[in-house]
């Protein structure tokens, strides 16, 4: 695992920064502004070549290399039509530059903001796509040719406060990214609630880890339940950061820590069960979160919750069929043990829903196929109770370019996870609306009048996306971005 994390702001003539190469960019229209032109001088006309041979578009997303007369480099990149600047553009542009440095072996590259640019949202984007686009993830290779890293960038123009912040919160992305793609073995509940604690360590953050026995007695028997089939030790992990007045109310950020998923006795077919190790994405999320959090210390109250465990199937396992009681007293069928991310969510929720009077609460889950099926890779499945939440979380996906899909939470959909023998199953209806039915659980568990949105992100946690800020097959780090906008820190 790697990534770029020397980036620093900078003014002046880009020439005096000693870099190996030079980033800039051109519209659709492929007018040369003064920026490119200063550019071309250094290249020995390069730039003028390469729209000569029709080599540059413009396009959005397009980064080509270009080669001076002495050898020097450009990445020039397209921003796409005049008057259309926005962030999501300079996040893939920044990102196929570092990209292209890697490939190219370019250790060092001056990255320049267009002059145009005044909104601090593309600093911050330019500094973000830096970041991830360089990310790379090779904790466990010990042979073949070792990777190459970009050591260092300078952004120059923009905003340096934007810039800063967007560095700091690729980190916590990356950080997600690498709790995410390590295997079930390495990263066990306990790995989660180690790094929990190291950000435990920082002013203002308070970490509580529970272990089985206490969470078992406190009351939370579908966490214990679903944990019944392990014996790697599961946790209840508690990140609090009470920065803000003590009358403000805290937002609250659940996170599903299941860290490998066999299905258990309901086990899942052998064929992409590897991919299982990706079940505790939501955790990532929020951990990635608290990390953000723990260094820009907004004053503000926000609790990460991640409830964690394995899913496995020795002979403890609990059952189909099985009922359990979670932490607010509510009983729950078990119709299938692969449903399980919901019951380990339904103890958080409940959890803090008693314990705090939040704002609001936010859970993120790779919870359902279904919403693969929904929305492929594209977006993130959510529901909530609350209008005016919804709306401001679309805004905030607008803005970091995190796609949203909201789902209706109706009635009809609410009685269809209702047991005829226990107060909620955890299964709605049969070959139907399996995302709703996730969301429709978990709404029984969180206490009425609480505003409340649940993402399902078993689409966007990870898999095959075509954007050059992540990488292909790996964990994304989605919904932490928007998060972070959505908190307004």
């Amino acid at each position: 695992m790697a990534h770029l994390s020397n980036v620093k702001y900078g003014s002046g003539d880009w020439r005096n920064n000693q870099t190996d190469a030079v980033a800039v960019g051109i519209y659709e229209d492929l007018k040369m502004s003064r920026q490119i032109q200063g550019v071309n001088r250094e290249l020995g006309r390069g730039i003028s070549n390469a729209l000569s041979a029709n080599l540059l578009k413009g396009k959005i997303g397009e980064v080509k290399i270009i080669i001076g007369k002495k050898g020097n480099l450009a990445f020039v990149f397209g921003l796409g039509k005049i008057g259309n600047l926005a962030p999501e553009t300079l996040r893939k542009a920044a990102a196929g530059v570092s990209k292209l440095c890697i490939s190219n072996s370019v250790s060092s590259v001056s990255f320049l903001i267009p002059k145009e640019a005044k909104d601090d949202y593309i600093s911050q984007a330019a500094a973000e796509g830096l970041v991830l686009g360089s990310y790379q993830f090779n904790e466990f290779k010990t042979t073949g040719e070792k990777p190459f890293n970009i050591k260092s960038a300078i952004i120059l123009g923009g905003n340096k406060k934007a810039i800063t912040k967007g560095v700091i919160i690729a980190e916590g992305v990356c950080l997600a990214r690498n709790l995410e793609n390590r295997p079930g073995n390495v990263s066990t509940p306990s790995h989660l609630a180690d790094h929990a604690r190291k950000i435990g360590k920082t002013p203002d953050m308070k970490v509580t880890v529970f272990e089985r026995e206490k969470f078992t007695k406190m009351g939370m028997g579908a966490l214990a339940g679903v944990a019944s089939g392990t014996d790697e030790p599961p946790k209840f992990i508690i990140m609090e950061h009470m920065a803000g007045p003590k009358n403000q109310k805290p937002k609250i950020l659940v996170g599903k820590g299941l860290t490998f998923d066999s299905g258990g006795i309901s086990i899942k077919p052998a064929s992409k069960m590897d991919e299982m190790k990706y079940d505790m994405c939501g955790a990532g999320v929020v951990i990635g979160i608290m990390k953000i959090i723990s260094i820009l210390k907004p004053k503000m109250n926000i609790v990460g919750i991640v409830p964690s465990t394995e899913n496995m199937s020795g002979d403890k396992a609990y059952r189909p069929g099985d009922i359990l009681t979670a932490y607010n007293g509510k009983t729950i069928e078990v119709l299938n043990t692969d449903a399980e991310g919901r019951l380990i969510l339904a103890d958080a929720l409940s959890y803090a829903s008693e314990h705090y009077d939040p704002e609001f609460i936010l859970d993120f889950a790779t919870l359902t196929g279904a919403v693969v099926v929904a929305l492929g890779h594209v977006a993130t499945g959510i529901m909530g109770t609350d209008d005016s939440l919804i709306e401001k979380i679309k805004f905030s996906s607008a803005i970091t370019g995190e796609k949203v899909w909201e789902f209706p939470l109706w009635e009809e959909y609410l009685d269809q996870v209702k047991s005829t023998i226990a107060d909620v199953k955890n299964l709605g209806a049969p070959g139907q609306a399996g995302s709703i039915a996730g969301g429709a659980f978990l709404h029984s568990f969180v206490r009425e009048n609480i505003p409340w949105c649940h993402f399902d992100i078993a689409g966007s946690a990870w898999g095959n996306k075509n954007l050059p800020y992540q990488n292909k097959g790996l964990a994304t780090g989605e919904m932490i971005r928007l998060v972070v906008d959505l908190l307004e820190i």
